[in-house]
């Protein structure tokens, strides 16, 4: 069975302390209640960070994606931008990170009263939960490349779900994720609903065609950081990069595939539904290298608190 790129083990996490509503605990003891509203009904959005020499990679970013998502679900967060960051700061310092780390800052709308949807019967704030770990990517895989498998599982339209909220609400994922894991791939390729490629489980996709960069439209997938970076950085060396609608069809036929997501940045596709493709070929290698230059400005331009 394929391994999951974020299936991991540091020995230091045993230790770690995890930031529960201002409090830090030890892992053991970082729990929240029976009646939250993320654990009862996956009502919340979250986001995932790496640190880069002692800075949050692309923060404002991250922090627009959350704010916006909360927004939308009408749900304060309870925290200004600066606390929030300031927050996440006293974190990895409690914990001394500084390098090799990914966070996950996950945000849901407090107690529930009862076992219920109604939003009205939410009582106190929104629950704030900060778990960094000693985490990242084991470095075969940037060599090995992934195998993808497009699985039934369909990315839904605004109506239904918006994909475009990272909310805790993942069942549509980890069932593609599932169907994927039994067809022996590491990560699901998912279509939207006109059958053109959207996204994939947990990674955004893109594929190489003559010198072209392409990805999805993006109506229905979530917006990206690294899927937004890998576009602007390939724009800025003059290379095309096109958001667009394509098919398997163009798939198959592709040069080189990649997938991207915070954990791992750029990551090669060695496989597509027993299609072969090249490997870290040469766009992907440049884009690799283009995507690291972008994040070591990041993290010398930030200004932390």
């Amino acid at each position: 069975m394929a391994k999951s790129m974020h299936d991991v083990s540091d020995p230091r996490n045993a230790s770690i302390l995890i930031n529960v509503n201002g409090e830090l605990k030890p892992r053991a003891e970082a729990v929240v209640s029976v009646f939250d509203s993320g654990f009862m009904l996956g009502d919340g959005v979250w986001e995932g960070l790496r640190v880069v020499h002692g800075k949050l990679s692309f923060l404002d970013r991250h922090l627009d994606r959350l704010f916006e998502g909360a927004k939308a679900i009408a749900m304060d967060v309870g925290l200004s931008r600066q606390e929030l960051t300031k927050r996440l700061y006293e974190t990895l310092d409690a914990n001394q990170m500084k390098e090799g780390v990914h966070v996950r800052l996950m945000v849901t709308r407090g107690v529930r009263s009862t076992p219920y949807q109604d939003p009205r019967v939410v009582v106190g704030g929104a629950t704030v939960v900060i778990i960094p770990e000693y985490k990242e990517p084991d470095p075969a895989v940037y060599e090995r490349g992934l195998k993808l498998f497009t699985v039934h599982v369909r990315r839904g339209d605004p109506a239904v779900q918006d994909q475009k909220i990272n909310s805790h609400s993942k069942l549509n994922c980890i069932l593609a994720s599932i169907q994927a894991t039994h067809a022996g791939a590491d990560e699901a390729l998912m279509l939207d609903p006109h059958g053109f490629v959207a996204t994939c489980n947990s990674t955004h996709f893109f594929i190489v065609r003559k010198g072209e960069v392409w990805t999805s439209s993006g109506k229905y997938c979530l917006g990206g950081i690294t899927r937004q970076l890998a576009l602007e950085v390939a724009r800025d060396a003059g290379i095309a990069a096109i958001e667009k609608d394509f098919s398997l069809t163009d798939v198959y036929g592709a040069d080189e595939a990649f997938v991207t997501g915070t954990f791992a940045g750029i990551v090669p596709v060695r496989e597509i539904d027993g299609r072969q493709l090249n490997c870290r070929g040469p766009m992907v290698e440049r884009l690799q290298k283009l995507y690291a230059d972008r994040v070591e400005r990041d993290a010398t331009e930030q200004q932390r608190p």
